[in-house]
């Protein structure tokens, strides 16, 4: 099995190099490294262009439906004013003393349904204002929102990065939604209401002259807005519990209907349904605009749907040559724990080579392999999910393009960055893993 073993490094190694010396796409990257690992394990070309269609089909009939639905649906919240909605009302109710916080809120909720590179420049203006307003450095606000949208986008669904890494691993959705809730709250709380506060009383910083209202009496309402965005979170939650017995049912047609209407499918239909709507049609939207504001949302949805497809496919490879049994049986012989090895194998490749997107799909499909016969529980297997995801947010650094995102729109300089942004997400990281361990222990 050493030769096998080998196989599969080098293919990682293909990877890493692939994507940072020859700059190819993920993608393509992703589906060379797992061919040379493949072939190098003894598959044949036959066999390794099965493992390709069985690897591609199996991941992408769950995620190219929920990634899909998941875009349209954010799309259509972000272009109704959605966003800034959650963060007027929040403000107003919790006043500017309190405006860390209300950010924090606002990125936490508002990352769910919308990307988070958009979410932070849709917001941008708010926290510029604030600024304006208070004299208070621009951190003070702005690594609070940044901790929200973080947190957020790497552990809760129906986000991209964890959906993909839930149907690459097998984890139920509804479980790692209740995980991530649990794991990213502390979490945000400490990378962004504390260290922001602390870095925001080290570094200085100004915000740009700009336009910036937050009196925008067109916004949606708040509590319509936040009820579309429960709305499949609920259903799929309300599934998940009926299926694993939480709450108890004895009629048989009613655990059918919730076991339909609870599937991220059919919540995510419902919820693309009532956006449609509620926030579209009912506000003096036409169809003509909603299907080109829904139908340009699938372009960044395809990119994250190949990724999750081509990491399928390297799992399928860990199966077929048997290697990912045997470094199951060899980690647990060791002793060695599947979350630790889940958390560093994230993290080795986020730092590699920046994507958090390519880190989460890339160390799911090598756990996925090893946990088929661990007989984890559900609950167990939503926390490697998220143990996988803190390790994919560790230290943002000039590879990322989140880096400098936050850096021109922020006005910092690289060192700034390094101290406020790259930090932030260093603590997030570390505090969701510590946080996941935990869980991992009790559950």
């Amino acid at each position: 099995m050493v030769g096998p073993l080998l196989s599969i490094v080098l293919g990682i190694v293909v990877l890493l190099l692939l994507i940072l010396r020859f700059k190819i796409p993920a993608f393509i990257a992703l589906l060379i490294a797992s061919i040379i690992a493949g072939l190098g394990a003894g598959l044949s070309g036959t066999e390794m262009i099965e493992t390709i269609q069985k690897g591609m089909g199996s991941t992408l009939g769950f995620v190219a439906v929920v990634v899909g639905l998941g875009a349209m649906f954010g799309a259509i919240l972000e272009a109704s004013g959605g966003a800034k909605s959650i963060a007027k009302f929040l403000l107003n109710r919790m006043g500017t003393d309190r405006a860390p916080a209300s950010l924090l809120l606002t990125g936490f909720i508002v990352a769910i349904p919308v990307f988070f590179d958009v979410a932070f420049i849709i917001l941008v203006p708010i926290i510029y204002a604030l600024q304006k307003k208070t004299g208070a450095s621009l951190l003070r606000f702005a690594i609070p929102l940044l901790a929200g949208l973080a947190v957020t986008h790497a552990f809760i669904p129906p986000t991209p990065g964890p959906v993909a890494v839930c149907e690459i691993m097998g984890a139920d959705l509804g479980w790692v939604i209740l995980m991530g809730a649990i794991v990213g709250l502390p979490t945000a709380i400490i990378s962004g209401l504390i260290f922001g506060r602390f870095i925001g009383n080290k570094i200085f910083i100004t915000a740009p002259t700009l336009d910036s209202d937050l009196d925008d009496t067109a916004l949606p309402p708040f509590g319509i807005i936040l009820s579309i965005i429960l709305v499949p979170i609920l259903l799929i939650l309300c599934n998940t519990f009926v299926t694993s017995g939480l709450i108890p049912l004895r009629s048989a047609s009613v655990k059918e209907f919730i076991h339909f209407i609870g599937h991220p499918f059919a919540a995510l239909i419902i919820a693309n349904l009532l956006v449609w709507y509620i926030l579209g049609i009912n506000r003096g939207m036409s169809p003509k605009a909603l299907f080109t504001i829904t139908s340009q949302s699938l372009g960044p949805a395809g990119v994250i749907i190949l990724l999750t497809g081509a990491g399928g496919v390297f799992k399928q490879v860990l199966v077929d040559t048997q290697v990912g049994e045997f470094l199951a049986n060899t980690f647990v012989e060791m002793g060695f724990p599947f979350i630790i090895l889940a958390f560093i194998a994230a993290a080795i490749v986020r730092v590699l080579q920046g994507s958090a997107t390519v880190a989460m799909i890339t160390a799911a499909g090598l756990l996925a392999p090893l946990i088929t016969n661990a007989n984890l529980s559900s609950a167990a297997t939503a926390v490697l999910v998220i143990a996988i995801s803190s390790g994919a947010s560790i230290f943002s650094h000039v590879n990322d393009s989140g880096f400098w995102l936050v850096k021109e729109y922020l006005g910092l300089t690289e060192e700034q960055t390094f101290r406020s942004w790259t930090m932030m997400t260093t603590i997030l990281a570390l505090m969701g893993f510590s946080i996941s361990l935990l869980l991992y222990l009790i559950v």
